[in-house]
């Protein structure tokens, strides 16, 4: 491997925040440079590392056993024990450092260099003590699919059981340009994340306490893949696998021109710090809804009907849009069960397609 030609963690160590948040296209050594990382804080001070992941099957048997795959194959645990040892063995949710005989692992319960965690199971860990942990590695933390229900809360349940009373653990959170709206934005305060260029790095304070955090939207390898080639097609979802660009879906736009007075009624859906006006749409035989964004404030919200995710106990909000109130609610709500729905751009579309898929889950 050409490491030059991958994700390089100096930039963001320099910053020397508690959280490093690590976001860019798929395969750019994200993983690889702090499955590193974590191999080298252990072989220097003996500090283990924990890896976390969204779902237990994906740190379990297999999956769990070949993550250091890239790494033995390069030789890179040989090179950074001086030879010492051959390779990563896993077994019970903990990796040890170990020699390889006749495809055998001989490793020693002292050489445990990381354990396995799981957000999908964080009660079996609570009581359990682990002292020596000073990396967190918790990958793939964005999503295009499902979040666990309050995730945010279960991912820190977990590094409070790890930090316990420490302060000395440096914690990553890895993930692929795949979803523009994930809740660890908003409940950590990431407000500008959207707006930052492949390459930047932001630094969050927090008042007057210690707590950092380090954004990195990591500049693209695109021009250094060789086999980009394999992704040429006409699809701007695949510029997120050749360059870093956020992966956007095909939505539909609107479909026809239409005037004011074709409008025949106005909600709103509160979204990730959006406001989205939805405007139900009638012209001769034709009905739909379009949503775009609304650049100024609601005007009555003491009226208008609103839905948000916010737990707002007005009769004129909801909270999910699948769970109409009254008929009016009900005949807003024929519109996304019949795919009537249009929007001003792909953007849009994504956004409130994240809304919808919470709504489902509750």
């Amino acid at each position: 491997m050409k490491k030059n030609h991958y994700y390089n963690l100096k930039k963001i160590k320099n910053k020397n925040a508690v959280y490093n948040v690590i976001f860019g296209e798929r395969s750019n050594g994200k993983t690889y440079a702090l499955l590193m990382e974590g191999l080298k804080v252990y072989w220097d001070s003996g500090g283990q590392m924990a890896l976390v992941r969204r779902w237990k099957e994906d740190i379990i048997g297999k999956r769990a056993g070949g993550i250091f795959n890239a790494l033995n194959e390069n030789e890179e645990i040989e090179r950074i024990t001086n030879g010492e040892f051959t390779g990563i063995h896993y077994i019970s949710g903990r990796f040890f450092l170990c020699n390889y005989e006749k495809n055998k692992a001989i490793y020693n319960n002292d050489d445990c260099i990381g354990y396995t965690f799981a957000l999908s199971d964080t009660e079996h860990n609570k009581s359990i003590s682990f002292p020596e942990i000073k990396t967190i590695i918790f990958d793939e933390f964005l999503t295009k699919h499902i979040y666990l229900q309050d995730e945010f809360v279960l991912f820190m349940n977990t590094v409070s059981t790890i930090v316990r009373q420490r302060t000395d653990v440096k914690i990553y959170m890895l993930g692929n340009t795949v979803n523009k709206y994930s809740p660890y934005f908003q409940e950590m305060g990431l407000k500008h994340i959207l707006k930052m260029d492949q390459g930047a790095i932001d630094v969050y304070k927090y008042g007057e306490s210690k707590l950092t955090v380090a954004v990195e939207y990591c500049s693209s390898t695109k021009s250094k893949k060789e086999n980009n080639f394999y992704f040429a097609f006409d699809n701007p979802k695949l510029k997120m696998i050749t360059g870093g660009a956020w992966e956007l879906d095909i939505y539909p736009h609107n479909p026809i021109k239409f005037k004011p007075k074709n409008i025949k009624f106005i909600y709103f859906i509160l979204f990730n710090d959006g406001i989205y006006q939805c405007e139900i749409v009638s012209l001769d035989d034709i009905s739909f809804t379009f949503i775009h964004i609304k650049t100024t404030e609601l005007q009555n919200k003491e009226k208008d009907l609103i839905y948000s995710l916010d737990y707002i106990p007005k009769m004129n909000y909801n909270r999910n849009i699948y769970n109409p109130i009254n008929k009016l609610q009900e005949k807003v709500l024929w519109y996304f069960k019949t795919d009537r729905i249009y929007f001003q751009d792909n953007t849009v579309g994504d956004a409130i397609h994240n809304y919808l898929k919470i709504c489902n889950r509750r």
